[in-house]
């Protein structure tokens, strides 16, 4: 058993639910990897979300990244919650389905190209380590909530970054 799953959870919940949230919270065990969980599942949020897109129709890629990215946050808040009280820990770093959230967001209308998505990652994965104003408050919130708003906001920063770049022709 990993040391640091039995050192932060002592009375792991066994149940169909208490597995359902470890496997959500920690997007089906990549926040184990080291280092950088957050980096992992954001670039495994982007090449699965390239792998869809190969059987999407263009014109229904932004309704469904939309649609992914809300049920993302709709299943994230409550399986990061029931972590955070069964760890005992605010903000644990193998709970990624946050950085999941966030990195869909950024890639809403955005276009297929290599191009682009690395340019989502990068501005996501910016935003989300320095916490601009008001990033940082958002994660005061309790439980799953403040684990998921502040990736939401970072995600929502990127994405307006992504769309002007896109408008000003600086992006294929």
């Amino acid at each position: 058993m990993n040391t640091e799953f039995s050192r932060k959870v002592p009375n792991k919940d066994e149940s169909r639910a208490g597995r359902w949230a470890w496997l959500i919270a920690t997007f089906l065990g990549i926040g184990w990897l080291r280092p950088g969980p957050g980096t992992w599942a954001s670039v495994a949020t982007v090449l699965l979300w390239w792998l869809i897109c190969n059987f999407i129709a263009p014109e229904w890629r932004t309704a469904t990244a939309i649609t992914i990215a809300g049920g993302v946050i709709l299943v994230g808040i409550p399986a990061a919650t029931r972590i955070v009280r069964q760890s005992g820990d605010q903000d644990p770093s193998f709970v990624v389905i946050d950085e999941v959230a966030g990195q869909m967001i950024a890639m809403v209308a955005v276009p297929q190209s290599w191009k682009s998505l690395l340019a989502s990652f990068i501005l996501f994965r910016a935003f989300d380590i320095a916490k601009p104003p008001p990033l940082r408050r958002l994660e005061k919130f309790p439980e799953g909530t403040g684990i998921m708003l502040d990736d939401i906001g970072a995600g929502l920063y990127a994405l307006a970054i992504m769309q002007a770049l896109l408008h000003f022709g600086m992006l294929p």
